[in-house]
């Protein structure tokens, strides 16, 4: 893995954001900074990684010149830590080319590590992941790469980006092909479980095994699949994915949630309407989702329950959404943060809702231009600090994606 100085970043000729969309509002009129700054557009992705180091000292992004187009397989991003305590400093420390605009490479502080940092690369044929000290420069390679970690740190489980890649461009990587592109379920393609210290890897699940457990709503039979969106729980016992099928040749798709022990072991269905998007565990055995109870009923937020005929209840009803959002529980679970898609004016909303008291607190609402969209659009995916005393936004409201921060202490300390 090529390390890169600061200097040797700077010197890059990256190109600088143009134009002037800048829109936010907050009925809280709560601080919003931005973090980063052109030349060269940031962010960091997904909602479910620790972006925060523990201490919310350092802030992992990454930085690429270009947007509005798929990543090529030579394309790098360059990858690096704010400082927060330093005037927002961009800390550069590694590149590499296995990434994709909505989730980036996984990058993410390694748990219970205040130094120790993992994300993807690619090494010649392969995808593998590297775990770098970021203070020291040290550097391991894990011959697997990774997609959610076990809150202790020592294991991860991950899918098939070259499947992912094919099946759903903008989440998978470009640059190594699916060699099961032409098999509807494969047998060697699925879910493993990696040791992070040892760099062993074990398949736990198969999508030849998920694919022929019954949907009670219709038949699977002539569908290609896929998995997607793996998280392990709190407790580091169980983890949810997702598994999509359509039928060959088709645009859209259907989807379940399924969980099961980290060796694959008591596999079952959590949502089986066929409609579920967006998650977040709550505990050991609560998952928020953006979903439906069954095929044809309304979409909504649900706290469904991973247990055998587990119960499920709304969360939020005319308060949260009313679209699709990334959600996330601040620590102590009583607010959850979450956003939404671009409205009418192209408006992203970013807000609080307080479980207790059913009640909503606007943060932000960021103008995200028409030309964001589709592969490369940029959601805000809200993220939480491990205080829980900030989150930090990806937006492009300034003319190019850049991380903004988001002090949202006063509110949560109001309600304590």
């Amino acid at each position: 893995m090529a390390q890169i100085s600061r200097r040797e970043w700077l010197g890059l000729n990256l190109a600088s954001a143009a134009g002037a969309f800048f829109r936010w509002q907050s009925a809280f009129q709560v601080p919003i900074r931005p973090l980063t700054r052109p030349p060269g557009y940031h962010w960091f992705g997904y909602y479910d990684k620790f972006q925060f180091d523990p201490k919310d000292r350092y802030v992992l992004g990454m930085a690429v010149d270009f947007e509005h187009r798929s990543p090529r397989p030579d394309d790098a991003i360059m990858l690096g830590m704010i400082d927060l305590k330093n005037n927002d400093e961009w800390i550069p420390f590694a590149r590499t080319t296995a990434w994709c605009w909505q989730q980036g490479c996984m990058l993410q502080w390694r748990p219970g590590s205040d130094s120790e940092v993992i994300f993807n690369d690619r090494d010649g044929d392969h995808y593998v992941a590297r775990i770098l000290n970021v203070h020291t420069g040290r550097c391991r390679t894990i011959p697997t790469p990774v997609y959610a970690l076990v809150p202790d740190g020592r294991t991860a489980v991950t899918t098939d980006f070259r499947r992912l890649g094919w099946a759903r461009p903008g989440y998978g990587y470009n640059g190594i092909p699916d060699p099961y592109a032409e098999v509807p379920a494969p047998e060697n393609s699925g879910i493993w479980r990696v040791d992070l210290e040892t760099g062993k890897s074990d398949l736990i699940l198969s999508l030849a095994e998920v694919a022929n457990v019954p949907w009670q709503y219709g038949s699977l039979e002539g569908c290609v699949h896929w998995f997607n969106h793996l998280l392990v729980n709190p407790s580091g016992d169980r983890f949810v994915f997702l598994h999509r099928w359509k039928k060959s040749g088709g645009k859209s798709w259907s989807t379940r949630m399924l969980s099961a022990n980290l060796d694959g072991t008591e596999l079952r269905v959590v949502i089986d309407s066929g409609s579920v998007s967006h998650f977040i565990w709550r505990d050991a055995r609560h998952v928020l989702a953006y979903s439906r109870r069954r095929p044809n009923e309304n979409w909504g937020f649900f706290l469904w329950e991973d247990r055998p005929e587990g119960r499920v209840e709304p969360v939020g009803p005319g308060v949260m959404g009313p679209s699709d959002g990334h959600c996330n529980y601040v620590p102590g679970g009583e607010w959850i943060v979450c956003d939404t898609y671009p409205d009418a004016q192209r408006l992203q909303h970013v807000y609080l809702y307080h479980v207790p008291t059913n009640r909503r607190v606007e943060l932000a609402a960021l103008l995200s231009p028409p030309q964001y969209t589709g592969e490369w659009r940029c959601d805000t995916h809200p993220r939480v600090s491990q205080t829980g005393r900030c989150i930090t936004v990806d937006s492009p409201h300034e003319g190019g994606r850049q991380i903004y921060l988001i002090d949202i202490s006063s509110i949560i300390e109001k309600s304590s």
